[in-house]
Parts: structure tokens; sequence; C-alpha cells
């Protein structure tokens, strides 16, 4: 069964007013339009289209609870939709931010629960008991992302260069960048932590890398933070982390532990469906500092390409090494065999997807939701889809 969906995009300060709307042929709503979600998650469960074919259910979420068996056919006794979609759209840098090992956010979930934490508590960590794994798939010219941290030694020669810059200004002085570079001689956990608890100095060495920035090219990412978060530890924990600039097609895979934020762009993102954030700077929202540093990774490590699978031309396939997702590009005639549910966007042209059962005609801006019964899905007309399904699939295409 194939059941047409839709959703409103979230109004997220950080969001483009534009870009969602352009990509999907839509009239923009005049605010911020940050995320997308397609998908059953409670926070924003997709709209379904046509009713009377999900018995009355008038948003995916219902019809998941009522109806399992069909609706998620192999996964039916989970009684959840494993992934979310989304399409993302950032204007301005997004929280610092990390997410948990399936086993830490099933603790987090449980603690919070015994303490009587209510759910949508500002200060709660654990919104269920889910890990929130994430690719991101890059749409725009340029996304722009920080991503991990880096090798311990790239840090201090960065830091080191600024000592030059820092020594030619009468005031400040360089101090807090020597400041710096002594924390470092103790590793990144101690530094991120100092810096994140605004430890001695800590104003001091942002006040002074936020001037620095305004000069220094290899600081185009603290001035850019400086100006939307003045004064955030963030602006120096950025020095810590990889950034990189995506260009169309290239991917980010953010696993468990690793710190990150999107800064600018337009992409595809598909993650576990889950809501369990901690925040590690760039926000005014609760930052708990002894959560957060129980699931970072301090591991320095380079920044987390997803490489493209390419079975068939015309098809590409981001896999992940979790099993609840992966993601389809589609942009010619191909068969992608799917053995549990998925959700299907167009952004371009028009096309018909034609499974086992029954197909649909979308065009750019629609979407719907796939039965697992369906099997092989074929894909024909011009135009792209992006197609989400379980990472249980062991998906195969065909021209």
């Amino acid at each position: 069964m194939f059941v047409g969906i839709t959703n409103t995009p979230r109004p997220y300060a950080w969001g483009s007013r534009t870009a969602i709307a352009e990509l999907l042929g839509r009239e923009p709503s005049g605010e911020p339009e940050a995320e997308l979600w397609l998908g059953a998650h409670p926070g924003s469960p997709s709209v379904i289209l046509d009713p009377t074919q999900t018995g009355g259910a008038t948003d995916l979420a219902a019809w998941i609870a009522a109806d399992p068996q069909t609706a998620l056919g192999p996964f039916a006794a989970s009684g959840r939709l494993p992934f979310l979609l989304k399409i993302l759209a950032a204007a301005s840098p997004l929280s610092l931010q990390a997410h948990p090992t399936p086993s830490q956010a099933a603790a987090g979930f449980a603690r919070e629960n015994a303490l009587g934490v209510p759910l949508d508590a500002p200060h709660r960590n654990y919104k269920d008991a889910h890990p929130k794994p994430e690719l991101i798939f890059a749409l725009s010219p340029t996304f722009d992302a920080l991503c991990g941290f880096r090798p311990l030694n790239e840090v201090r020669e960065l830091v080191t260069g600024l000592l030059a810059a820092a020594d030619a200004l009468e005031d400040p002085q360089p101090q807090p960048l020597e400041d710096l570079l002594d924390s470092l001689s103790t590793g990144l956990r101690e530094t991120f932590e100092w810096l994140i608890t605004r430890g001695p100095g800590v104003a001091t060495l942002v006040a002074l890398v936020s001037t620095l920035a305004e000069t220094v090219p290899e600081l185009a990412v603290a001035r850019a933070l400086a100006a939307e978060y003045p004064g955030d530890p963030g602006i120096v924990i950025s020095l810590l982390l990889n950034h990189v600039t995506l260009t169309p097609g290239e991917a980010l895979y953010l696993p468990a532990g690793n710190i990150h934020a999107y800064l600018g762009g337009l992409g595809v993102e598909l993650m576990a469906a889950s809501d369990n954030v901690l925040r590690g700077g760039l926000t005014p929202k609760h930052i708990d500092v002894p959560e957060l540093l129980g699931v970072l990774d301090f591991t320095p490590v380079p920044v987390p390409y997803l490489a493209a699978e390419n079975p068939a031309p015309g098809v590409s396939v981001l896999r992940p090494s979790v099993p609840d997702f992966v993601l389809y590009r589609v942009d010619a005639d191909a068969t992608v065999a799917i053995t549990g549910p998925a959700i299907v966007v167009c952004t371009s042209g028009a096309l018909t997807i034609t499974g086992a059962f029954s197909s649909i005609d979308l065009e750019r801006g629609s979407a719907a939701y796939v039965t697992p019964d369906e099997g092989s899905l074929h894909v024909s007309g011009g135009g792209t889809v992006f197609l989400a399904t379980t990472g249980s699939t062991k998906g195969r295409a065909t021209a």
C-alpha cells in the first residue's frame, strides 16, 4: 500500500525562510522553516492525505498504532517506525550536540522516569529509550558542519598560529591562548570540560578568540558563531572540532557520541526515530555537563564522510552500520527491493513508483509511506526520489 503523506515544516528560529519551499515547489509560509518531518515521530507525525486508506486515521503515528501489522509488517512487534526522514534547512548554526548509545538511552530514560522528571521538562535529557544516530545528505551548493574532535596536534598547531596573531594586539594580551595550550596538554576531555563549565579564564579566552576571528581567515567558523552566540564557550570549542563543507551528493554519518553542529545549508537528514539530544553549547537550552561528558566520544576522528554505494545507474545508497535506516537516491528507472516499511519523497520532476500490489504517482514536493508488502519498488519517469527504509533491508537496485 502507498499512503500519501505531507507535513508542515517545523518553525525553529534557525531555519531558512525559503529553502524547503523552493526545493519542494511550495509557497513559503513567511516564517522560518527548519525541518520537514516525514515519519511517525510523536513530535510531528506526518499527515495522511486520504484517511479512507487508513481506516480514518489522519496521521501516520495513529495509523501505525491502530494497525501495526499492515503498516510495519515484520517490524509490527516493536509498534514503531524505527526511522525519521527530514528535509533540513539551516540558515544559522544549530546547537553543539551529541546522542547516546542504545544502552545509554535506555538507562537514561529509565533513570529519569524513576526520578519523576516530566517528559516535557526543559531539563530532561532522555525523551525516549532509543539512540539517535543520523546521516545528512547535502542538497545545497554548500552544507557546513562541525563533526567530531580533531587530532590534538592539529588543534595545537592552530592555537600556536593564533598566538602570533594575538601578539600583534596591544589589548587583550595572548595569555588566554597560552592557557588553552596548557589545557590541551592534559587532553581533549579535560579541555572540553574546562570550556563547557566556563572555568577560570574561559570568558577572557572566548573574548580573545572572538576578537581574533574578525581578522584571522582560519577562524571563519568562530566568527560566525560569535555573531550568533556572543560569549558562548562553543566559539572556542569549535577550534577543537572538524569543520567540513559538503557539496551536493556528499554525506556525513554521525554515530552515538559524535559532537556535531550543522552550521548552514539544505539537506536530507535520516535518523533513528528518537528525540534524545545532549547539548554542548551554542544554545540557550539546558546543558547537563556530567551527562554530556558521559555520552561524548573524545577520540579524534577524521571527517565522518559516508560513502555511497552505486548498485545501478542513477541509484545511490547510503548504508550506515546501524539497523535503523538506509537512504536511497534514485533518479533513473530502477528497482529497489525493500523488506521493511519505507518513506519516499520526490524532490524534482514527476515519477511513478510501482510495487507488488499498487502504485503511486509522485511529483516534486509529494511524499508517501510504503508498506513492507509492496516488496520490490520500480521507479519510472523523470525526476529524483529519496527513499528511506529500514537498515535490515538487503536492498538491491537494477536498471
